[in-house]
């Protein structure tokens, strides 16, 4: 039995980002797709909260095997990790996968996030304590990763 790993922290405010966009679409109480920033792939999302298991098919959970920013979304849409509309709204329309090929570091990627988010009225002191209150939360659960969503 193979548990999901912690993600890098980066993934929480992709995830704030997704939702707020409205890229996470619910298709049942424990399946969702989530579309890529930008627009060019859809993750298949399996979560079941009381059996403490998930998948994704994005590349963090299925090459990584930690908690890809698809599954923390779909925790945070069904209010199993917090969320915050004011951020989630500074981190929207961010292209995720344009800075990740640019920067290649999460490290710099979350500078650029950061600073847009400044631009859009979030102090980066906000953006680090929201990361650090959710990444708290995704460490209290640990979900064992299945395959349901490879089928």
């Amino acid at each position: 039995m193979h548990y999901l790993r912690y993600p890098p922290k980066i993934k929480v405010l992709e995830a704030a980002g997704a939702i707020a966009d409205g890229r996470v679409k619910r298709i049942d109480e424990r399946n969702a797709v989530v579309t890529s920033s930008d627009g060019s792939r859809t993750y298949r999302v399996y979560v079941d909260i009381e059996r403490m298991e998930a998948c994704s098919t994005d590349n963090g959970t299925v090459y990584r095997g930690y908690l890809g920013y698809p599954i923390i979304s779909v925790l945070m849409l069904d209010g199993v990790l917090p969320y915050d509309e004011v951020i989630g709204k500074a981190l929207s329309g961010i292209p995720w996968k344009v800075l990740n090929e640019k920067y290649r570091k999460y490290a710099l990627v979350e500078e650029e996030v950061k600073r847009i988010a400044a631009q859009r009225g979030v102090d980066p002191a906000q953006l680090e304590e929201f990361k650090n209150r959710v990444y708290k939360e995704i460490k209290r659960l640990r979900f064992r990763r299945v395959d349901v969503c490879m089928e």
